[in-house]
């Protein structure tokens, strides 16, 4: 009969769920949906605890309070801006009389400590972890290296050097130190990148150069501590070249999500050329890359997503570097399928090493960045046991 497909040959509806199924990628989906899990469990953990202890039960409720969530006036004062009487929160003896600046409409006081004091803390951990793995990811396909991140290439010491000097010798401008630790990498990477020229650079060069870079700003951090009279300015700078999510707030969140968002999405659109970097040189230029432009131009992304990061939690190390091993020995190395694993486990690890920060010398909160440490820094361990080429891509 007219209108019916030949015997044997698929119709269209089958055709396309076919080709649907071939691009399903189960591990990527698999990766994706354990580290929500893991966000999700790790943030009502944050949520739980604090001054005003709550079950997790009763955190759940209040994070998914719907005078919260579906009322427009109270995401625009947290993302937009708005001022919320804080200093009642803090204060036991008035939670009763508590108020909204702002005009919100009126929340129990779980819903306000949660969502005005803890949950920011989860979103900045989210935004950074985001911003260094994919950050991490793009410098290995830029310099064809798994050891490099931003730590490596210089970013992360020349922002902890002019943080370290405008807390030591400047600090009146400690204002500004999101902007001055943004500046800092980004000041860095240019210098990296113009020793590492030569004719045009080269993934060795970078690396080389980024080392170098990195070794005499970090040395001149160390230098800077001998000059530091306040030991309160010692523990701030400490903090800050360590890595910390102490004290975030929707400040944070506001500072880091608009940088973040345009990061995400130029190195979403720039996987294929990331795809191409690794190829070669040779092979990417046969193909019509113009390799300089486009190195130059995804670093660019790369340092603007770590910049992101330094600028709200300060310097945490290894998570640029060892989420993309970890995200491409679960679904191969195609930068299509390894940003978008990056953009889910960076945040993963993040959150989980947040709790580990709050909880693990509770009421004492260390900086995050040492349990990064102590975890990436035995995982890479075993990376390199593990395989014989480690190094290059």
């Amino acid at each position: 009969m007219a209108g019916e497909a030949p015997t044997g040959t698929p119709s269209p509806s089958t055709s396309r769920r076919e080709h649907w199924l071939e691009r399903f990628d189960g591990s990527l989906f698999t990766l994706c949906l354990g580290s929500v899990l893991v966000v999700v469990a790790g943030a009502l953990v944050q949520v739980s605890f604090g001054a005003y202890s709550m079950s997790i039960f009763k955190a759940w409720r209040a994070v998914f309070n719907p005078d919260a969530i579906f009322d427009i006036r109270v995401w625009e004062v947290f993302l937009l801006g708005g001022q919320l009487n804080t200093d009642v929160l803090l204060n036991p003896l008035t939670w009763d009389s508590l108020i909204l600046e702002a005009e919100l409409p009126e929340m129990n006081r779980r819903s306000l400590i949660v969502w005005n004091i803890r949950l920011p803390r989860v979103f900045v951990g989210i935004l950074v972890g985001m911003n260094l793995a994919v950050s991490g990811a793009i410098f290995q396909a830029v310099t064809r290296n798994e050891l490099a991140s931003p730590f490596i290439l210089g970013v992360s010491s020349g922002a902890g050097l002019l943080i370290l000097l405008t807390l030591v010798v400047f600090s009146g401008l400690s204002a500004f130190l999101p902007i001055i630790a943004s500046v800092g990498g980004a000041g860095a990477f240019l210098i990296v990148y113009a020793i590492a020229w030569k004719n045009g650079t080269s993934p060795v060069r970078l690396v080389l150069a980024g080392v170098i870079v990195g070794t005499v700003f970090s040395s001149l951090q160390t230098a800077l501590f001998f000059f530091a009279e306040d030991i309160g300015v010692v523990q701030s700078a400490i903090a800050w070249t360590t890595g910390s999510l102490t004290g975030t707030d929707w400040e944070q969140v506001r500072m880091a999500l608009p940088w973040t968002v345009v990061a995400m999405l130029l190195a979403l659109i720039s996987s294929r050329q990331l795809n191409v970097l690794l190829l070669g040189e040779k092979t990417a230029n046969s193909l019509g890359m113009n390799v300089e432009k486009v190195r130059f131009a995804l670093s660019g992304v790369a340092v603007l997503a770590a910049a992101a990061s330094i600028a709200v939690a300060g310097i945490v190390g290894f998570v640029g570097l060892i989420v993309p091993h970890m995200v491409r020995n679960t679904v191969g190395s195609d930068y299509r399928k390894l940003i978008v694993g990056c953009l889910f486990a960076g945040p993963a690890l993040m959150v989980a090493a947040d709790v580990g920060a709050r909880l693990a010398l509770n009421p004492v909160q260390i900086p995050v960045g040492i349990v990064t440490g102590l975890v990436g820094g035995p995982y890479f361990l075993y990376l390199m046991r593990k395989r014989q080429d480690m190094g290059e891509i």
